[in-house]
């Protein structure tokens, strides 16, 4: 693999200073020769004023967060990254290729998840090019790639884990979002890194069942949610329940036997744990008449 080798080019300014110099020098050796009739000093100015001219075709800027790659010849020379009016070799072609942190959103992907169930995902990528050699030549066309890569990870990464949890100790998309993108951004690191490329951030920004089983998986939801939260009111009301009969025994304000402890905590747990308002029922006898 082509490496990166930073290439230290010529201040452009000093240069230009120099070649713009000696411009004026040969145009003035130029007249002289022309009044004199030299013709030795007509041709050896102008041959002299071609070279400076075709040595100002060296010249190039440099942006900040950016870099120049040379090539010889087809031969990679060396990247210039340092800012500035740079001059180097006329002869070097300067390809440039951005530092900058760049960011894209994958478009809206339909897979299908660990259990088969088809939805919809999309995530943003932040990177940067890192290895400008790597990404000019390892690569037809790194953006292009860095793209096309990224929605493949997204795929993959979609295939490999559910939507959603149905235990607790089980990871998903939905309930494990930092864990998930970690995952995503190292997956879509090494997928790109002979791009010269590094992923600085990857995040899924969309996610969502297809349209065709939302509905069902909505009420799926919605019934562990019901479920969920039966679970927290029965374990509220028999902690309750239990509180209460810790304190009637504590206080000795009943002497209660088990039947009779039985049929308190069915009343208690249907007050506690009914949805309308309960209805009270006067016992006038007693449990064993």
């Amino acid at each position: 693999m082509i490496r990166e080798i930073e290439r230290k080019a010529a201040n452009g300014i000093a240069v230009l200073v120099m070649l713009l110099g000696a411009i004026g020098l040969l145009v003035i050796f130029l007249f002289v020769g022309i009044r004199s009739g030299n013709p030795i000093l007509i041709v050896g100015c102008i041959i002299a004023l071609l070279v400076v001219v075709f040595l100002l075709f060296g010249l190039f800027v440099v942006n900040p967060n950016e870099a120049k790659v040379l090539q010889l010849f087809g031969t990679y020379v060396g990247t210039v990254k340092d800012p500035g009016l740079r001059w180097a070799n006329p002869f070097y072609t300067k390809k440039r290729v951005s530092l900058r942190v760049r960011n894209f959103e994958t478009s809206k992907l339909k897979v299908n998840d660990n259990r088969g169930n088809p939805i919809e995902i999309a995530a943003v990528v932040v990177w940067k090019v890192v290895d400008t050699a790597e990404a000019v030549f390892e690569v037809d066309d790194y953006i292009h790639y860095v793209h096309v890569q990224s929605e493949a990870a997204v795929r993959n990464l979609a295939s490999n884990y559910p939507y959603d949890a149905f235990e607790d100790d089980e990871v998903s998309m939905v309930g494990h979002i930092s864990e998930i993108s970690e995952r995503l951004r190292y997956e879509n690191q090494e997928r790109l890194a002979e791009a010269g490329v590094e992923i600085i951030e990857s995040r899924i920004s969309h996610l969502a069942y297809a349209p065709e089983i939302a509905q069902a998986m909505l009420r799926r939801q919605q019934a562990t949610a019901i479920i969920a939260a039966r679970r927290k009111i029965v374990e509220g009301a028999v902690g309750m329940v239990e509180h209460a009969l810790q304190e009637l025994s504590a206080k000795k304000i009943l002497d209660l036997d088990e039947e009779r402890k039985a049929a308190m905590v069915s009343n208690l747990l249907v007050v506690l744990c009914s949805e309308s308002e309960t209805q009270p029922v006067i016992n006038t006898g007693s449990l064993y008449t």
